[in-house]
């Protein structure tokens, strides 16, 4: 009797667990976020699908207990939507506003059409290599670890897909570039930055980084970072709770 009643609780689902989306503010990193919800619920087995650089904002999505965790795979496949702003004429060592500048270059005249038409020659399948300074591994260390030392590995280029690439504004004052990127997996939006800076002739970085959709889900639909970190924020959290069931569900 006492066998069946422990089987019973042991069978029993776990409400901490499941899927979670968060909106990550900029300057946290993404293991933060895992940390504090690790923390919060209770539970070590903690990832998420598709890491965010700590300049970026929008969406993580947090998978919470094993059942989660093995289909972060699944989540980080489909397809992702940013929104992305470029400085124009000034290009750093890492593509983004982490890094040292390394060029500048005059910024030319540049009106609606014009951009419109280089954003439209960056879309559809392409070879897009990790820059330096990235996650991607090379004898199991990431190459940013080799690039902060000076050594900068080069890995060769996979296929990626530009779905959309769309204008949403231009400051031409300042120099900045507005964009909406709808991407495959392991598409590195800093490098898509560079390369319409060149395109464009005057180089260009990264300086802003706003996920809103990966797959499924949407940013709009999560829980804002900063409120993981209030009094309340345990119970705001498992308000925003999915199931695997929920999640896995088809379509329609």
């Amino acid at each position: 009797m006492t066998v069946a009643v422990a089987m019973a609780e042991e069978d029993k689902p776990d409400w901490n667990e499941g899927v979670f989306l968060v909106d990550k503010p900029v300057g946290l990193t993404s293991f933060a976020i895992v940390r504090r919800i690790r923390r919060l619920l209770g539970i070590k087995k903690v990832g998420h699908a598709g890491t965010l650089d700590p300049f970026a904002s929008g969406l993580l999505i947090v998978c919470v207990g094993r059942p989660a965790t093995r289909q972060i795979e699944r989540f980080m496949a489909g397809r992702k939507t940013y929104q992305a702003r470029l400085q124009l004429g000034v290009e750093t060592s890492t593509l983004d506003p982490e890094g040292s500048v390394v060029a500048t270059r005059a910024v030319p005249e540049l009106d609606e059409a014009t951009l419109t038409a280089c954003l439209r020659r960056h879309v559809g399948p392409q070879l897009q290599a990790p820059p330096p300074f990235s996650a991607a591994k090379h004898k199991g260390k990431p190459l940013y670890v080799y690039a902060r030392q000076g050594v900068r590995i080069e890995k060769p280029a996979k296929p990626i897909e530009i779905f959309r690439l769309e204008l949403l504004g231009y400051d031409a004052d300042a120099g900045q570039l507005s964009v909406e990127v709808e991407c495959s997996r392991g598409t590195y939006i800093r490098v898509v930055a560079a390369d319409i800076g060149q395109a464009l002739g005057c180089g260009a970085h990264l300086v802003a980084l706003r996920r809103t959709r990966s797959g499924q889900f949407a940013v709009e639909d999560g829980l804002s970072g900063e409120e993981l970190f209030v009094d309340n924020g345990p119970q705001l959290l498992r308000s925003k709770r999915r199931s695997l069931d929920q999640v896995l569900q088809p379509a329609g």
